[in-house]
């Protein structure tokens, strides 16, 4: 299985369920564009959260200083992203590639990460926040990949449980609830674990 993590906004878990996937799914893990490396990246975060070997960690292809979107981290250091640079990376195997931010940031003024997600036309996990504003958030990403006619494999709702927000956006966005990935105290590897097994969803996903 080779996924795109992709998100409805920054800080909705991205990172955390990309590390649930690579752990459970044995996958590599790939972040194309990371911007902001203060303290370090999500791939430095993930590998050490993971305890990962090298071989599994894809450098990025883009490792940006400023934490802000793609776009203008790179014409900060006076780059353009160039698609070219992004294509997937070689090798068998699950793969889990996480993007920076959500489904409409701009990786250039020119190009749309939804552009790339069109371009790799790998099947989408959409995270998106359990609580309050998720709706709009997530109903909007979903009808944008819908009119660019890519998969999407479901939702993970990061965050307390709600009492509605699954349900509703099951039925109207019309996508399963793969899984509902409640805050993690402590975060680390056994924590994972464990909800791995208690997600069915995201085990299905597996082979």
């Amino acid at each position: 299985m080779r996924l795109v993590v992709c998100g409805t906004d920054t800080d909705v878990g991205k990172t955390v369920v990309s590390a649930l996937l690579v752990e459970g799914l044995g996958a590599r893990y790939w972040k194309p564009v990371q911007s902001g490396i203060e303290g370090g990246g999500d791939r430095d975060r993930l590998q050490a959260l993971l305890a990962l070997p090298a071989e599994r960690i894809v450098p990025e292809a883009y490792r940006l200083a400023a934490p802000v979107s793609p776009h203008w981290a790179a014409e900060r250091e006076g780059v353009a992203i160039d698609p070219e640079r992004l294509a997937l990376p070689p090798g068998d195997g699950p793969l889990v590639v996480e993007t920076a931010g959500g489904v409409l940031v701009p990786l250039r003024r020119d190009w749309l990460q939804i552009e790339q997600l069109q371009r790799w036309n790998l099947p989408v996990l959409l995270v998106a926040r359990s609580g309050l504003g998720t709706l709009n958030h997530t109903l909007l990403s979903l009808e944008a990949l819908r009119r660019r006619q890519l998969t999407v494999l479901g939702l993970v709702l990061n965050g307390p449980p709600h009492p509605d927000n699954p349900r509703t956006l099951a039925e109207l966005g019309a996508v399963p609830v793969l899984a509902e990935l409640p805050p993690l105290e402590p975060l680390d590897r056994d924590a994972l674990r464990r909800q791995w097994q208690g997600q069915s969803g995201l085990r299905s996903l597996g082979p």
